[in-house]
């Protein structure tokens, strides 16, 4: 059946549906009729018992008389009168002297009235009914029955079964066409948006599928397939436009790499020309390594495969190692990085991606702030902070709000070299771990950068864990 249309497979249950109905339908009203046809006939034997048991009974009739007389039944009616004993004292003809009731029935008519059906009798080819009543004549107990054939019934049911089995046909046919067309009609919204589904494609961005105002599950599919396709729209032009910005990024540091080897291969003239130009180029390499090494890790983290190694870490210990990492580039610059007051906690974490996530904010600072750095940790409500502040004329306007995008670079007030991916990878980092990455101007100046980690499931732990 998976291999048969939805059209027809609907049209099929509707009609297998309307077959159940229509039997169930016809077996009731058959069973039915018949029943009343069979109390119709109980009653019009019992008012013809009714009537020849007043003339039984009159002193004055025929059977008052020595030698009896005739019961006269019309059509294929008949009646008989019996003495307790089963002889005939009269009938109507043909049956004469024929014993109708058996002598277990007999018995049972002598004592109360008693219906009973009878498969033949003399002058009748059909099955009848009778009903066979006790009657009291001068004293003397006799039994008066009367019967008609069930012809009639019979010829009315099968009238109604051939009638059931010409016209349940038809209806089914009738419905099984409704239904198919029903289904067709129900089902054309969706091979229209089937059609319109076929055209879509990333050549064509802005094309929809076509929505029907039903009010139904047919449209609500429909909306919420479109509603899909701005998700795969919006993601498809995410995509193209890190694609363009890798590429743009990648071309900087190729083009200065291939200067530099081109300067040194065509105007070198000495070792130590050739060396500076090895040296440059080596700082290029250097470049385009971390780079593609940031586009492995943001590819990981978009496809849900960021590798983490959790463990409980130190806090006191993250923050000095990834203090003493960047010492000596501080020192350069005549700046240094400071230790705030340590909590003696633990966090559940990967310890080298979360060193790796401080360490991009302390770069952030050291690149584009002033002043010292200053590393600290803290708890505000149900969250672990770890803060990396540094001063500085603080955040361009409007950058807070984009500055954890990728490829993304505040303007000349705080430029510098990077690819502009090392906050995009911070809040990838912060949210592996269940939690977030945020930035914020000082109130005193400079840069407020931190990581939130949730407590609880996954979260810092105390000391004694």
């Amino acid at each position: 059946m998976n291999r048969v249309p939805i059209r027809l497979r609907v049209a099929l249950a509707f009609a297998a549906a309307m077959a159940i109905v229509l039997v169930a339908t016809g077996w009731f009203l058959y069973v039915r009729i018949g029943g009343e046809l069979s109390t119709a006939l109980d009653r019009e034997l019992q008012l013809r018992a009714y009537d020849l048991t007043a003339v039984v009974r009159d002193p004055d009739s025929t059977l008052a008389a020595a030698g009896g007389g005739r019961f006269v039944e019309r059509g294929e009616a008949y009646a008989q009168l019996l003495d307790r004993h089963g002889r005939v004292i009269d009938a109507t003809p043909p049956l004469g002297a024929t014993d109708v009731l058996t002598p277990a029935q007999l018995r049972s008519a002598v004592a109360g009235t008693i219906y009973a059906n009878v498969h033949a009798l003399p002058g009748l080819d059909e099955p009848s009914r009778l009903l066979a009543t006790p009657v009291t004549r001068n004293g003397r107990r006799l039994v008066l029955v009367v019967g008609a054939t069930r012809e009639n019934r019979a010829e009315t049911l099968t009238g109604l079964r051939n009638e059931l089995l010409i016209a349940g046909p038809v209806a089914l046919l009738l419905a099984s066409i409704a239904g198919y067309a029903l289904a067709g009609l129900s089902l054309r919204p969706v091979d229209s948006m089937r059609r319109r589904a076929e055209s879509i494609s990333a050549s064509t961005p802005g094309e929809r599928l076509p929505v029907p105002h039903t009010r139904d599950e047919i449209e609500r599919l429909g909306i919420t397939l479109n509603a899909m396709l701005d998700r795969l729209e919006e993601a498809i032009e995410r995509e193209r436009g890190f694609v363009a910005d890798a590429g743009h990024e990648l071309r900087t540091p190729l083009a200065l790499l291939r200067t530099e080897l081109e300067l040194a291969l065509r105007h070198a003239d000495s070792a130590d020309e050739l060396r500076l130009a090895v040296r440059e180029s080596s700082v290029e390499v250097d470049r385009l390594t971390q780079l593609a090494e940031d586009l492995l890790l943001m590819a990981q983290a978009q496809a849900g495969k960021l590798p983490l190694r959790m463990q409980p870490v130190a806090v006191a210990d993250l923050l000095t190692a990834t203090a003493s990492r960047f010492g000596w580039r501080a020192g350069e610059a005549g700046r240094e990085v400071r230790l705030g007051t340590l909590a003696e906690a633990k966090v559940r974490g990967d310890p080298l991606r979360l060193e790796q996530g401080l360490g991009n904010l302390i770069d952030n600072a050291l690149r584009h702030g002033d002043g010292d750095v200053h590393l600290s940790a803290a708890v505000r409500g149900d969250a672990l902070e770890l803060h990396v502040r540094d001063s500085g004329p603080g955040l361009p306007a409007g950058f807070a709000d984009r500055a954890f995008e990728r490829f993304s670079r505040p303007d000349a007030a705080r430029s510098g070299a990077g690819a502009g991916l090392g906050l995009a990878i911070v809040r990838m980092i912060a949210e592996a771990h269940g939690g977030s990455a945020h930035l914020a101007d000082r109130p005193g100046g400079g840069v407020d950068a931190w990581i939130a980690l949730p407590l609880g499931d996954g979260g810092p732990l105390t000391s004694a864990d």
